[in-house]
């Protein structure tokens, strides 16, 4: 019988979908089995659909301050998966929920946490039996993505597992397998054909523009400042389903045609993304990832709050691209680093420490292998983990100096000594004087050491002073009282 494997995606953006799409792609080449590809989002109400897609891209045009606070009060691990949050999601994913339940999958891979949560609540009832693997989609992880119940996580980067570990998710159940991206990316290219077919002069850059498959965003800025550049380019404008902008770039272009491509929607991303120079547009987490894969640094420009700023991030860090914070410097910031072959090549090599080309293929080995139980995350340590996430208790962080002790710096280097009792803090309150109710220093030197040792010191406290004094000569001691 064959291994049943069902996909949940939603539209919200396109690059959802297209890492359910790039999985499915790779499952598709194993025999014996069965797979599924859905778009959860789909399935749900209409009012759903406004909500979590609609008015989501509303915010984006029209508050995008909003969308990045809105992400950062959801970063809450557990969020999306208890109080009125739950409810909604599971009273308008009733479709979803049936569909799960009649398909009775054996592996369910979600590339959204909205059915990930109606997943696993379907699991803690025991509704189903599957395996839930989670796929993160932008590099950095997101509270809303951790569920109640799971299988394993895949994650884009090193750092993610390691977060996911500090707040006490078992290392072993999380994958780094990178955003996984269509294989088109990891297939041969014939550039010189892409370059015939667009009519694009091999000897000069090509900048590739992007305003998404929606066609949002400042591409007709973008364009505009391109026109001002002193260096010859040749621009791909990809305006997506956006025919309105299509229009206006091509008339605002008009002059300078034979430079400029202007397509709307267009099925060849991939080909175009290998004989371009630079990428410009927002980093989405799977653009961000295609364009790693295909060597591809990018521009980045206003990118949303949340997500796209920590993507953002993560390439700044791997100097894999650059981005423009001021629109009106655009022209000029392209035209230094075109011309500057050593920048652009170092660019280039900041992708390679971010592409993951065989992700998808990843996943498909790990999720066909793994046998592992579902793990089901009991209250405590969902509260430990919400803790963590807060900041406020960290699984594994060292523990504070416990009450009964009182804790030795070195007042000038800062260097910590040790620790003492709270019999030994009293001794030295005794024997040592102190100019004030909050004074918080003591001189130790070699009398200082002999007049204790005199007084009765343990050989304990003489030790530790000995010690602070032959490492750094007459010592201010400064301590710290619980």
């Amino acid at each position: 019988m064959a291994t049943r494997v069902l996909i949940l995606s939603a539209s919200v953006g396109a690059g959802h979908n297209a890492a359910a799409a790039a999985i499915a792609q790779e499952l598709a080449t194993y025999p014996d089995l069965e797979v599924r590809n859905e778009d959860a989002l789909r399935m749900t109400t209409r009012l759903y659909q406004v909500t979590a897609a609609d008015a989501y891209f509303a915010l984006v045009r029209e508050s995008p301050w909003y969308v990045g606070w809105l992400y950062d009060y959801n970063d809450e691990p557990f969020r999306n998966e208890r109080g009125m949050l739950l409810l909604w999601n599971m009273l308008n994913g009733q479709p979803i929920a049936a569909l799960i339940e009649e398909y009775n999958p054996d592996i369910i891979v979600c590339t959204h946490f909205m059915p990930a949560g109606i997943v696993a609540q379907l699991l803690i009832e025991e509704r189903i039996r599957a395996r839930l693997a989670i796929v993160t989609t932008d590099y950095d992880f997101q509270g809303m993505w951790l569920s109640r119940t799971f299988n394993r996580y895949f994650v884009a980067l090193d750092e993610s597992a390691a977060f996911l570990a500090s707040l006490g998710v078992d290392p072993t159940r999380i994958t780094v397998s990178g955003i996984p991206v269509s294989a088109r990316l990891n297939q041969p290219v014939d550039t010189a054909s892409v370059r015939a077919r667009y009519n694009l002069d091999p000897d000069l850059p090509t900048l590739l523009v992007s305003a998404g498959a929606l066609g949002g965003g400042p591409a007709l800025e973008i364009v505009e400042q391109i026109m001002r550049m002193q260096t010859a380019v040749q621009v791909i404008v990809v305006c997506g389903h956006n025919r309105a902008l299509r229009q206006e770039v091509s008339a605002r272009t008009a002059q300078q045609a034979e430079r400029f491509r202007i397509l709307g929607f267009t099925r060849e991303m991939p080909e175009l993304m290998r004989v371009a120079t630079l990428f410009l547009g927002k980093p989405g987490g799977l653009t961000t990832a295609e364009c790693m894969v295909a060597g591809l640094p990018m521009v980045v420009i206003e990118p949303i709050p949340g997500q796209e700023e920590r993507n953002s991030d993560h390439l700044l860090e791997n100097g894999a691209a650059i981005r423009c914070r001021n629109l009106p410097a655009l022209s000029f910031k392209l035209d230094r680093i075109l011309s500057d072959p050593q920048r652009l090549a170092g660019l280039r090599m900041g992708t390679s420490r971010l592409a993951r080309p065989d992700a998808a293929r990843l996943i498909a080995e790990t999720l066909l292998n793994d046998r592992t139980e579902p793990f089901v995350f009991a209250a405590d340590q969902r509260r430990r983990i919400i803790a963590a996430a807060r900041g406020n208790s960290v699984p594994g962080a060292v523990e504070p100096t416990p009450l009964n002790t009182t804790a030795l710096y070195n007042d000038e280097t800062g260097v910590y000594i040790g620790v003492i009792s709270a019999g030994q803090m009293a001794f030295l309150v005794d024997q040592l004087e102190e100019e004030g109710f909050d004074d918080d220093h003591y001189y130790i030197d070699e009398a200082t050491l002999a007049y204790l040792q005199q007084a009765g010191a343990d050989n304990e406290l003489l030790a530790l002073l000995g010690e602070a004094l032959r490492d750094h000569g007459p010592t201010e001691i400064r301590f710290i009282r619980p």
